[in-house]
């Protein structure tokens, strides 16, 4: 043999195995078409059903997004109206504390002229009350001693003079 015949023979099988291979791509081409047609029946009644949920899907995220926006404006509505409300009960209190000092400023000068009043009139009943009759103790007592010794018509006895003037010794 020459050559020639081999390398026609060679060819011949290279082409015959060529065809092989190509019928096993059109076999495997037929077999993913078939796949592809089964799976196009089962995925095609599921369309209708994922359409109807990503259309509920979008009805509630708009109507979220509307409830949203409402919760949101209540939100910075009542946020407006509790800082309205502390504003008014800080006014409020410092009001109620400048009050309160003025009323603890008048109820300690009135406590001390409560207590200067009273002082003055312990003051006036000691000098006009206590110091004459302390003075009419003592013009009492003198009358009394006079009194007693007038009365008494006896002399004290010597021992009892001498014992009186030991004493002041």
């Amino acid at each position: 043999m020459d050559n020639q015949t081999i390398f026609l023979a060679l060819i011949a099988v290279f082409v015959a195995i060529s065809a092989a291979a190509m019928i096993f791509q059109a076999a495997m081409l037929y077999g993913t078409y078939k796949a592809s047609r089964e799976m196009r029946d089962r995925i095609v009644p599921l369309t209708a059903k994922v359409e109807a949920l990503v259309e509920t899907s979008r009805s509630a995220v708009d109507e979220a997004r509307i409830r949203i926006a409402e919760i949101t404006t209540r939100t910075n509505q009542i946020l407006d109206i509790a800082k309205q409300q502390m504003e008014t009960v800080e006014e409020l209190l410092e009001d109620a504390s400048l009050r309160t000092r003025r009323q603890l400023k008048n109820a300690e000068i009135v406590v001390e002229d409560a207590l200067e009043r009273a002082q003055q009139t312990v003051e006036l009943v000691h000098k006009g009350i206590l110091t004459p009759i302390r003075g009419i103790n003592g013009v009492a007592a003198g009358v009394r001693a006079a009194l007693h010794f007038l009365l008494r018509g006896t002399r004290p006895s010597p021992d009892q003079v001498t014992v009186d003037e030991e004493m002041f010794i």
